[in-house]
């Protein structure tokens, strides 16, 4: 059953006296409190409204998030590459370097997992370094890639960056290793 207010509501608001200025927009403006008859209270409602009203706030605040994507390398490129990480019975065989702390992201072509749960990273002037992920991370959750947060320096540093799969793994970087291919 509907009530006699919500019938009557649309009746009332036809002949309500006209409001004030400022009321419209649903606050009360200083100009619509001057403007009223001095010792005339104004009406409940919006005595209320002005008590309870919000303040402007004039805060700007700016954020900007620079996050980059390292990709699989493509099938051809991959062939290549793969013969450099899993080297065949010839006289060539792989070694593993120191490689420091950090690496400039900007460097970074592509990324592969290898079988002994590390990240197998290419840059762009042909090295390839071995990341170590945490323990309890597995490499094979970056097949298709990782997420990455620019920092200011613009590299990707140990126990400090962590990677973010397209799955929404988190791992930090635990170690760095430059592989490097010696003839017997």
């Amino acid at each position: 059953m509907t009530s006699p207010a919500a019938i009557l509501s649309p009746l009332l608001l036809l002949f309500a006296p006209p409001q004030p200025a400022g009321v419209a927009e649903g606050r009360l403006l200083p100009d619509a409190a001057e403007s009223a008859v001095p010792g005339e209270r104004a009406p409940g409602w919006l005595a209320l409204e002005a008590v309870y009203e919000t303040p402007v706030q004039r805060q700007v605040r700016i954020e900007q998030r620079v996050i980059i994507r390292i990709a699989p390398s493509s099938d051809a490129g991959r062939q290549g590459m793969s013969a450099f990480v899993a080297p065949q019975a010839s006289a060539t065989r792989v070694v593993e370097r120191k490689a420091g702390k950090c690496l400039p992201v900007a460097s970074i072509r592509a990324v592969q997992p290898s079988r002994d749960n590390r990240l197998m990273l290419f840059t762009r002037d042909r090295r390839v370094y071995a990341a170590r992920l945490e323990r309890s991370c597995f490499a094979r959750d970056f097949y298709s890639g990782f997420y990455l947060e620019r920092n200011s320096d613009g590299k990707l540093c140990v126990d400090r960056d962590k990677l973010q799969s397209r799955n929404g793994v988190k791992c930090e970087v635990q170690a760095l290793r430059r592989l490097v291919a010696e003839r017997d």
